[in-house]
């Protein structure tokens, strides 16, 4: 018998679920285009999300964060580690969905789906050792001791790759979260269905709702309301080199009315480009949304 395909409408994620836009939204989703072609084949819908889903995910996000920092550095290893877990064994989902994404053959979608859940457990194996290495003892002049340790900010946005949809994901998204960051994300306008896949592996895994927080819809409407949010503490602009209508100038003013940080694309001016998401990652990413406490405390005699 004949039948009509299911077609998949897929939602944001917030606050560990997965609602559909307030404003009622979405969009279609469309593979690469191959040869001439204007517009590859249709593949789903993605819910086109909102200032208003940009806002309910600040407040999920800052609801989670004090609990996911108060977490033990090997807990949060340990949470980060089932999400590796899972995206393996959604491996097959996760690699067509990069290959009609972002055209790929075969092999290289495997690569990259491997290079992209290596990279995860490469982040959680740092979560209790990043704190050795960037805080310590310093020497002072006095009979104190002085110790710094380093702190997550709060809650990141970011803005994430547009042309690597699942490799550039994980590298903007596992740096910020392993410290203790409360993160909200706004995926590839174009290549979306990867991102919210990998939504699904964090809601099957042990990471607590809102930790992570996904938008998919355009940049341009969303990024500065989440520039401008008071209660958002940073901002990763890795993304906005490749956005459409985005001024990612526009969006670094907008973001120091309440100081937030601010990490810029690779590049400058209107020569920002993405960075190259295969190259081997360092700690830049993750010190970038991390602030220095410092302690003094006298010594006894």
């Amino acid at each position: 018998m004949s039948r009509v395909d299911v077609k998949k409408t897929y939602k944001l994620y917030i606050g560990g679920k997965f609602p559909r836009s307030e404003s009622g939204r979405s969009y279609e989703v469309h593979s690469a285009p191959k040869g001439k072609a204007q517009k590859g084949a249709f593949l789903a819908n993605a819910a086109q999300g909102s200032r208003k889903d940009a806002r309910d995910a600040v407040t999920a996000a800052r609801a989670a964060q004090p609990g996911w920092a108060g977490a033990t550095a090997y807990n949060r290893g340990q949470v980060l580690y089932r999400v590796a877990e899972v995206m393996e064994a959604r491996r097959p989902q996760l690699v067509q969905e990069v290959r009609d994404a972002e055209g790929l053959s075969p092999a290289a979608a495997e690569a990259v789906v491997s290079q992209a859940i290596d990279r995860w457990v490469w982040y959680a194996g740092w979560s209790d050792k990043y704190v050795q290495i960037l805080g310590g003892l310093n020497p002072v002049a006095g009979p104190f001791f002085n110790i710094s340790g380093s702190e997550p900010t709060g809650v990141v946005a970011v803005l994430a790759p547009q042309e690597s949809s699942l490799l550039g994901l994980v590298s903007v998204i596992a740096p910020v979260i392993v410290s203790g960051n409360a993160v909200v994300v706004v995926t590839s306008a174009d290549r979306p269905l990867p991102a919210i896949t990998l939504a699904e592996c964090l809601a099957t895994s042990d990471v607590p709702g809102g930790v992570v927080n996904i938008i998919t819809g355009k940049a341009a409407e969303i990024a500065p309301w989440l520039a401008s949010h008071r209660d958002v503490n940073a901002i990763d602009l890795a993304g906005a080199a490749g956005a459409e209508g985005v001024d990612w100038g526009a969006l670094e003013e907008a973001s120091a009315e309440n100081l937030k940080r601010v990490l810029r694309p690779a590049g400058s001016g209107a020569g920002a480009v993405e960075p190259d998401w295969t190259a081997t990652p360092d700690l830049s990413r993750l010190t970038a949304f991390l602030e220095t406490k410092t302690v003094w405390h006298p010594k006894g005699r």
